[in-house]
Order: structure tokens, then sequence, then C-alpha cells
């Protein structure tokens, strides 16, 4: 049998936690590392399973890789060689499109498999393929995407929509082509900055980093470099939700304040407010958990969007925090059109929710919760999953956990620290 969590809920989590390095930004940056003269050192990577399959794949096509401490890798990519992807490792992968421009802007070609990952909806890679083909890149789709593009050239790029994982393809072909690129309509949430200042620190000229629009100065040489990801913003918005549910009093320790500005707007609108101290943020117990409605007494809209909004990654999130407060939540979750579909399982725990359409549903609470047997679908709504069987009464199990492992690094091990019955069983 597959691992799985036992959980026994009903108990307040208590203590200090440092959130992981945001695997969203160690994902293209460990693919970045391909275009390095020299060996690349990265520090506060989470070691999961995504990242450890792109490493995999990085070994694949012959480039170096240790851990030479906890959460330190050395890539040295030199002894890469151009060859087909695998396709077994790309399926279980969504992040393997992400070699896509490093493998073009090296060795002019690249025969990539569809990629993997989350069932959370269709998720479109046009755009990284339009954005190859504005800097001079020719691109055939059939059972697999074979790109070729000897001699890259600057452009002025507009992205059909902001996209992350196609931005970050975009700035890293575009570090490598002859002359001035303009990306414009380019995602800039955390984890795209974070790969900029990566490429900076590499030798890169990018302008913009933060904002909708990036100027990079291509053709520049690309020498190895020491970087440290940045923590991982989602990750902390999941431990507001652990504290509030459990009505727990954590400190999130090693925070960035910048990242958090939406992720704060929108559980403040549930009456969980944390509390900022620096690179600090603690979140009390007793939070008064009261959704605060709109001006006339409306029933309040929480909306996910592009940077700088409300992060779609912790939508499932919130869906299980407002099932433990006051009043009534609409959630539209726009982004992904599968991703709500998780709620059937909450609704056999107690939670009063009516899943409207695939992207809205309205949440009631709050709604005591108990104990069931469930499954993780995808990575954010399995840790969803978790705070539901932490805030119930009684014992829940959850199946399917290799899910959530893929994006939280030892949860049941740093959740056990903090007080939670968390008890992985791997037959």
């Amino acid at each position: 049998m597959p691992p799985r969590f036992i959980v026994q809920g009903g108990r307040p989590l208590d203590g200090i936690v440092r959130p992981a390095g945001n695997k969203n930004a160690a994902l293209p940056i460990l693919a970045a590392s391909l275009l390095a003269d020299g060996p690349v050192v990265l520090a506060n990577v989470p070691r999961i399973r995504d990242v450890e399959m792109l490493i995999a794949l990085l070994c694949d096509l012959g480039a170096e890789a240790a851990w030479t401490e906890p959460n330190t890798v050395t890539i040295d990519a030199r002894p890469a060689a151009s060859k087909p992807l695998d396709p077994g490792l790309c399926a279980k992968i969504r992040a393997s499109i992400l070699l896509a421009a490093p493998l073009l802007a090296r060795f002019g070609e690249v025969k990539l498999p569809p990629p993997g990952g989350d069932v959370i909806g269709r998720r479109r890679v046009d755009t990284h393929f339009l954005a190859l083909e504005a800097l001079g890149a020719t691109v055939m789709a059939g059972d697999r995407y074979e790109i070729e593009g000897k001699r890259l050239q600057g452009a002025d790029v507009f992205l059909d929509e902001p996209s992350v994982t196609a931005t970050e393809n975009a700035l890293m072909a575009a570090v490598r082509a002859t002359g001035t690129t303009i990306l414009r309509n380019a995602a800039a949430e955390p984890h795209v900055q974070d790969l900029a200042r990566f490429l900076v620190a590499m030798g890169a000229e990018i302008e913009g980093i933060g904002s909708n629009t990036y100027t990079v100065r291509g053709g520049r040489p690309l020498r190895g470099c020491r970087y440290e990801i940045g923590p991982d913003h989602i990750e902390i918005g999941s431990f507001i939700g652990l504290a509030a549910v459990t009505n727990g009093h954590l400190v999130i320790d090693g925070v960035r304040a910048d990242d958090l500005r939406a992720t704060l707007i929108g559980f403040d609108r549930l009456g969980i407010r944390p509390r900022l101290d620096g690179t600090k943020l603690v979140v009390d117990r007793d939070q008064e958990r009261r959704i605060r409605p709109d001006l006339g007494g409306h029933v309040p809209k929480l909306e996910d969007g592009p940077w700088p909004a409300f992060p779609a990654d912790v939508m499932s999130i919130v869906v299980v925090a407002a099932t433990q407060c006051h009043g009534m939540l609409l959630v539209f979750e726009k982004m992904f059109e599968s991703r709500l579909y998780f709620v059937d399982k909450l609704i056999g725990m107690g939670a009063r929710i009516v899943l409207c359409d695939p992207h809205r549903a309205v949440i009631a609470g709050p709604s005591p919760l108990r104990g069931g047997v469930v499954e993780s679908p995808d990575i954010r709504a399995g840790m969803a999953m978790l705070l539901a069987a932490l805030a119930a009464e009684g014992q829940s199990t959850i199946h399917n956990v290799g899910q959530i492992e893929r994006g939280y690094e030892r949860i049941d091990t740093r959740l056990r620290a903090l007080g939670a019955q968390v008890e992985r069983v791997d037959d």
C-alpha cells in the first residue's frame, strides 16, 4: 500500500517553524544551471520529490549533482550533452518543461516529451513556445515537442498570458540571445524574481525584476555562482492556515514581508491576522476567525490571480480555514479549472460548502469537522486535507501523501515538532 498519514486531530499547534526554500524557485534555477560555465551551488533547496526528479533529469543529460549539505546542492552542468529528455522522468513532473529554454539556448535544439504534474485542469504550454518562436526558434508539436534555434535573437515579446513557467523559459532564453529582449505581460511572482536574481548572479543583465516588464540584454557570459533560494511564501500561507484552524500559536521564522502582502490581506478577510516582526511572522492563539462581510452586509468574495494578487496555490488552504470561521465566503479560483473539486472530501468531513461550478464555492462556517478517510489529489489540496484532519475531532487517514511530499519537505516530521499527531505509514 502506498504511504499514508494517520492524523489525530483536535490539538493546537505550538512552536517555531522555518519555511522551506521555494520549490517553484528551485526548479527553474536548477534548470538554469545548464547555462553556467562553471559549478553552481544552491542553498536552501527543499529536498522534495519534484526537486529530486529535476536533478535526475539533469543527471540523465550528463550533468553532475551532489547534495553537499542537507539543503545545499552543487550542480556542474558542463558535462551535459544534447539528447532527448527521458519521457518516463518527464511524465512525473511538470517542471520538465523548464528545460526547454536552457537546452535550446545551449545546444540549439531540444526534444521534449509532454510534461506531467498535478491534475488540476488543462495547463496550456502555448505561451512557452510562442515566446521561444519570437526569439527565433522553430517549434514542431506532435507526440513530443521538437524545438530548434541555432541563433536566438533578442526581440520585443508580449506574452499572451502572464504564465509563470513561460516567463521563466523566456528569461532563460533571452539571457543567451543576441541583443536586447523586452518581455511584456510577464509574470512577477516571488519565484520568478528569484530566477531573475539568480541569472543576474551568474552575470546576466536584467532590469524590471518584480514588475511585469523585463528588459534583458543578452549574450553575456554566464558563470557559476552560489545562490540562496528564498522562502516559500505558499508554505508560509499553509502554516498560517494550520495555526488558525487548530487555534494554535506559531512563529514562522524567516519570511520576506514583500512576498506576503496579498496573502495577509486575504487571511485578514477571514479574521486571521498574523503579526510581522522583522523576518518573523507570528500567528497568535484565539484569532477572531470571523469573515468580514463586504459593505452593505454582502457575502465577501476572495479571488486569486497573477502576482501581486492573492496566490492561487493558497486558495485550497483558505477554503479549509473558512470552514472554521464565522460567516460566509465566496471563493473564486480563476487559475485552474479543477482545483476546487477536492471540497467534496471536506463536505464528507462535515464542512458546509456549496460548489457552484469548477471555479467557485461558497463556504459557511464554522463547521465542526470529523475525522475521515480521504486522499490527496494534488500538492495543494493534499496540504489542505492535512489542515482539515488536524482541525477535525477524531482520527483521519490521508492516502496518496506522495502528492503532498512533492511540495512540502518532511512535513510530518516538522508538524510533530509543533505538537501534531501525524504518523507516516509506509507498508
